[in-house]
């Protein structure tokens, strides 16, 4: 169903029982370990050597010398495996990278080695946010649970409490017109989600958290004090996503096929938002928002397996669509130049935009056995130079596991990468390695669309 994250059933596996609210069939004292291969490797994987002692022992962007002066391609550093749940959920701050998953543990990790973790009543997983000192998580069970690190201990993380706070519900309960009806016979308080968060944005500089909910609502709530200003029915079916954006606005997406826009206004009494416009309506549910740093760009994944966008500078028109996956688009995440989107086919495409606004695909990741559902990007500053910036992106799978990759901003596309093969193979230099039936899809615009020409060795 729709509902229910409809995207994965696309996939080729049964995940229907992927979504369902439950703890791991596993030991939670399950030992984390690396997972350096896969059956199912990316080519970018076989084109860097691996140092059989620690991944950042020797800088993971070092590469054999070759005759070309490209960058090193984009690939697989390490795998972080622990066996208690599918992984729905990635935040990465400094350091420090949170997954969620359907265990009931939010796991912390540091330069890949898990750093500590901390235990929710609820066990799915499904978002994560961080604002300063403070986590906020979203869960299967309606509930925004907040997060403290530890003053004295770095490792310990507090619960500090949750969104609602129960005296603002015994509050709001007193007042019959606090109620709203959710389905025939039945009320809740407005400021109480009554399913599944599966979204969370901030915006940091008006102190506002964002949450969007399959029970179809977008609801507003201060930081400072816990408080939900707002309460908005947002959607037809379930919220999918919602980034806050530019401008004062803020996006959703849903799995009624829409991407809609709203307008945060001042009024005497704080914050409003309103509706400003639908971006996109279509039969595919909309499955995953992202905006690039710049705010210049929104992007927007569906379960046809697209990812449409819209320009800024341009009145927020419609600027193209982007083709790279066989199935649903679960996830997106942009940083830099660099656009990343992640799939039930497993995959995740890196597409580089240039100034005038086209992109290109540099990399296809493959490694993982499962649908790709999260996806966060960190710098990586100890290799970034002023010409070319350099990311760790890490994604979150169902097949359990959390990949960390190394993007390059100037990292050579597929078909640059096959020239190059193919060169050094003619001047006789030790080559990257490529599986015989690696396909190379290579995209040039045409009428504000994607077209991909196949090409294979």
């Amino acid at each position: 169903m729709l509902h229910s994250d409809p995207n994965i059933s696309s996939t080729k596996h049964n995940h229907e029982e992927d979504y369902q609210n439950r703890n791991s069939s596993a030991s939670a004292q399950a030992s984390p370990y690396y997972d350096r291969s896969s059956e199912d490797s990316s080519p970018s994987n076989n084109m860097s050597p691996w140092n059989p002692i620690s991944p950042f022992a020797r800088s993971p962007w070092q590469t054999t010398t070759t005759a070309s002066n490209f960058p090193a391609p984009n690939g697989l550093v390490a795998s972080l495996v622990r066996e208690e749940g599918h992984i729905y959920s990635l935040a990465a701050s400094g350091e420090l990278l949170y997954t969620g998953s359907d265990s009931k543990n939010i796991r912390v990790w540091k330069t890949q080695k898990e750093f500590g973790g901390f235990k929710s009543g609820s066990g799915l997983v499904k978002a994560i946010v961080i604002s300063g000192e403070k986590i906020f998580t979203g869960h299967q069970d309606g509930k925004i649970r907040v997060w403290k690190i530890s003053s004295k201990v770095p490792t310990s993380h507090k619960r500090i409490g949750s969104l609602p706070k129960i005296k603002d519900i015994i509050k709001s309960s007193i007042k019959p017109s606090n109620y709203v009806e959710i389905r025939r016979n039945r009320n809740a308080l407005w400021l109480k989600h009554f399913d599944a968060i599966s979204c969370l944005s901030l915006n940091e500089d008006q102190g506002l958290l964002y949450s969007g909910s399959w029970d179809k609502t977008l609801k507003v709530w201060r930081i400072s004090d816990s408080k939900c200003l707002e309460s908005i029915n947002a959607h037809d079916d379930a919220v999918n996503s919602v980034v806050s954006g530019f401008d004062g606005l803020v996006f959703t997406g849903s799995a009624d096929g829409t991407v809609k826009v709203w307008r945060r206004e001042l009024q005497a009494k704080g914050t409003k938002h309103f509706f400003l416009q639908t971006l996109l309506k279509q039969d595919s549910a909309v499955t995953a928002l992202a905006i690039n740093p710049s705010g210049s760009v929104i992007y927007c994944g569906s379960s046809d397996g697209l990812v449409n966008f819209w320009e800024r500078d341009k009145q927020l028109s419609h600027g193209g669509v982007i083709k790279g996956h066989k199935q649903a688009v679960l996830c997106l995440a942009a940083k830099g130049n660099l656009v990343f989107s992640g799939s039930a086919d497993k995959s995740i495409c890196v597409w580089r935009r240039d100034t005038r606004g086209d992109h290109t695909c540099l990399s296809v990741l493959t490694g993982h056995t499962g649908p790709v559902k999260c996806l966060a990007v960190d710098n990586y500053e100890e290799e970034s130079m002023v010409d070319d910036q350099r990311w760790v992106l890490y994604s979150g799978s169902l097949d359990k596991s959390v990949k960390v990759w190394r993007v390059s901003e100037q990292a050579p596309d597929l078909e640059q990468m096959l020239d190059l093969q193919q060169k050094q193979m003619a001047d006789g230099f030790g080559v990257y390695s490529l599986p015989s039936d690696t396909s190379f899809s290579c995209p040039s615009f045409e009428q504000n669309e994607t077209t991909w020409v196949q090409r294979r060795r």
